[in-house]
């Protein structure tokens, strides 16, 4: 008998696909890959840090508006020379709880980028100023690093810093502004910007007063992040990583108040020069020597540090509630990677 020749093997049909939901192999899920994106250390700095400029900014808003009215009352205006407790009194009475938060909506408006640009720029450009890869930066190289942060931020948000300013005294009852024309209904944030934009020289009006404020920002970032950075450090228990809550409140009050100290005539002579030209004010400085000398020489020296009492009181709550929130927040977007953040910045 002959062999039989083989018979031909039928084709095998395809292994089915498996489903979209059971590819092990296929791209990481889009919640995932949001989640290592929010993660990253200068996005998470970014969206903290605007966090934190909110509610550190809202828990001290009365303090903040009487500081600026302090600040552009010359020697001849009294209106508001008198005890914080009763020119606080005296706003309420007056203007009611609108009048201790007036202001506050575009300031904001205005920290919310402020902040996530000034901590967010500083994770950004530390790589820049380590003498090596991952080496913790120096006093002096986060002094010089958080000065580069602080003049980033001010630059994008300035006309917002502007405005508020105008917003924070138009309803105030200084007799200048009372003899002014006044309406029923005091303009908003982008009334006044456009109102300043279009009456008072255009762009240039927006940006009234940014070198006196870059002068004073720059060292008072760069002090701020210094100085916590260092007072940290003795707030946190031996072997342990980070401070306690307690520990991080108390040091950003310290680094706050220290770095508002050393730079407040800067911010004096921002606040003058923001309401230059403002009618019924009455200031018309040439530039910041001038400026210097013709408040040193009406006011005293202690016209360069006017509103500084409320300012402290101000800046130790609001410092300590910022520095608090952005790492607490900051800690959460990290953690959305699984790993933790260690340090301050």
């Amino acid at each position: 008998m002959s062999a039989q020749p083989p018979r031909p093997t039928p084709p095998q049909p395809p292994p089915p696909r498996r489903s979209g939901n059971m590819d092990t192999s296929s791209a990481p899920a889009p919640l995932p890959t949001f989640r290592t994106y929010l993660s990253r250390p200068v996005i998470a700095s970014f969206l903290a840090g605007g966090i934190a400029g909110a509610v550190s900014r809202t828990v001290v808003s009365p303090l903040e508006r009487l500081k600026i009215l302090l600040q552009v009352q010359t020697g001849a205006q009294t209106e508001y020379k008198m005890s914080i407790s009763k020119a606080l009194g005296k706003m309420w009475r007056e203007e009611g709880f609108k009048g201790l938060m007036a202001g506050n909506g575009t300031n904001c408006v205005r920290i919310v980028p402020y902040s996530a640009v000034q901590f967010g720029s500083y994770n950004f450009y530390k790589r820049f100023f380590e003498a090596s890869p991952g080496e913790p930066l120096s006093p002096a190289r986060r002094l010089l690093c958080g000065a580069t942060a602080g003049v980033t931020s001010v630059t994008f948000t300035y006309p917002l810093d502007i405005v508020r300013t105008r917003l924070s005294i138009q309803s105030a009852s200084f007799s200048a502004l009372q003899s002014a024309p006044r309406t029923a209904k005091l303009p908003g944030m982008w009334e006044t910007m456009k109102t300043m934009y279009a009456s008072e020289g255009g762009l240039p009006a927006l940006y009234r007063g940014i070198i006196p404020t870059v002068a004073g920002v720059a060292p008072y970032v760069g002090l701020n992040f210094m100085i916590y950075e260092s007072v940290r450090h003795y707030f946190t228990p031996e072997g342990a990583a980070n401070p306690s809550s307690i520990g991080k409140l108390c040091a950003g009050a310290i680094s706050g108040a220290v770095a508002q100290t050393c730079t407040y005539p800067l911010d004096v002579l921002r606040r003058r020069f923001q309401i230059n030209t403002m009618t019924g004010m009455g200031y018309q400085y040439k530039g910041i020597f001038d400026a210097i000398r013709v408040i040193v020489r009406q006011e005293g020296l202690r016209g360069m540090y006017k509103g500084i009492a409320p300012n402290l009181l101000k800046v130790a709550p609001s410092m300590a509630s910022s520095w608090l929130s952005f790492e607490l927040t900051r800690d959460f977007f990290v953690g959305l990677g699984g790993r933790e953040e260690e340090g301050a910045i």
